[in-house]
């Protein structure tokens, strides 16, 4: 569910070629890398998105690309094509696209470690109730049965309610600030498409 509000609300388009770690998808116009630094990094012939993500896309690419899953989010964040002459309108929807993919990183890097830990906390307590420790005789881990799992679960969805409520309303305004960015530049494009039709045929 997370890797499909991410990849929904940086708006992806279908894959299109493949490379090992590294998918490209469909090229846009209105799509690109996006910080603040993005636009200057363009004009260097970098791209500012690959920063720390391990991956960077080759040089001569139109396309948007999607990496391989974060270790600690994981999601698999999206480097977006910056074309050359990008409209002021296109830049507001790739920065909007990538504000989208970096607020959803955050919050499930932030989401997973904190569930990692309260999750190692509650086996931990619940063996020593039981006077066991960590690891057997053998080595092995110890296990909790499904049923004492489902308290810790239960748990911790409720403590996270608002965090999460939060969350999906954050989510479906970015994602409707997106759909309507997506929307004007697509009418740009058409009108732009029937001037150039019609000075053709006057031609």
């Amino acid at each position: 569910m997370a890797a499909a509000r991410v990849l929904r609300a940086g708006g992806c388009c279908r894959c299109r070629r493949r490379r090992p770690l590294l998918v490209a998808s469909a090229s846009s116009s209105a799509s690109s890398s996006a910080s603040s630094g993005g636009g200057r990094a363009a004009e260097r012939g970098e791209r500012p998105d690959s920063a720390g993500l391990g991956f960077r896309p080759p040089a001569h690419s139109h396309s948007d690309w999607i990496g391989p899953p974060d270790k600690h989010s994981n999601l698999r964040p999206v480097i977006f094509y910056v074309p050359p002459e990008e409209s002021a309108l296109e830049r507001r929807l790739r920065e909007a696209r990538q504000e989208a993919q970096d607020s959803n990183q955050r919050f499930w890097a932030r989401h997973n470690r904190a569930f990692r830990q309260e999750k190692e906390e509650f086996i931990y307590s619940r063996l020593k109730a039981k006077g066991l420790e960590m690891r057997d005789e053998s080595g092995q881990k110890a296990t909790m049965s499904a049923e004492e799992m489902a308290d810790f679960y239960k748990d911790f969805l409720s403590k996270n309610f608002k965090k999460h409520l939060q969350y999906n309303r954050d989510w479906y305004k970015r994602n409707f600030t997106i759909t309507f960015l997506m929307g004007q530049v697509a009418l740009v494009r058409a009108l732009r498409w029937l001037r150039r039709r019609k000075k053709n045929v006057e031609q």
